[in-house]
């Protein structure tokens, strides 16, 4: 089975210089806990609602005036709408995501993949994935950093 038979399609993204307020809000509106961040058609990024608590909120940035750009995770792991779904899976497994960005070959956004998604559709390995994706996994920032802004370095995207 290909990731495109599974995928959601007609994806909401906001773009990178869209404030956090702006992203909060559209999550909230649409019901969902991750973004795509697209410049133009081009996937630049993702962010979440985790990354807005813990990468703005919880230090202190003003959500009116930081930029999704500045928060996001830009090492996005994202598949091709014509990848099996199977390799999929088992990439979600191995680095702890919960969504996947799906591009066609000009590595444009097409859709989105979930967990979800593709349990509802019981792909194989979706179980040993998510129990990969649940145990814990080492913090993406220091420990103090609600004291100090983090830098960027070593981030992957969480779930």
């Amino acid at each position: 089975m290909r990731i495109a038979e599974v995928m959601t399609r007609d994806v909401k993204v906001i773009g990178p210089e869209r404030s956090v307020r702006e992203a909060a809000r559209l999550m909230d509106n649409l019901n969902v806990g991750s973004l795509p961040v697209c410049d133009g058609e081009r996937l630049v990024g993702m962010i979440t609602d985790r990354d807005i608590t813990v990468r703005a909120t919880a230090v202190g940035e003003d959500p009116d005036q930081t930029q999704v750009k500045e928060i996001m995770t830009d090492d996005v792991r994202w598949c091709f709408e014509d990848d099996e779904v199977n390799d999929v899976v088992r990439t979600m497994g191995d680095v702890q995501i919960r969504r996947v960005p799906v591009v066609d070959r000009a590595k444009r956004l097409v859709g989105i993949v979930a967990l979800g998604d593709l349990a509802t559709d019981r792909a194989e390995g979706t179980e040993e994935a998510l129990r990969n994706i649940s145990e814990p996994s080492e913090p993406d920032r220091p420990r103090n950093a609600s004291k100090q802004r983090s830098g960027k370095a070593g981030r992957e995207q969480g779930g």
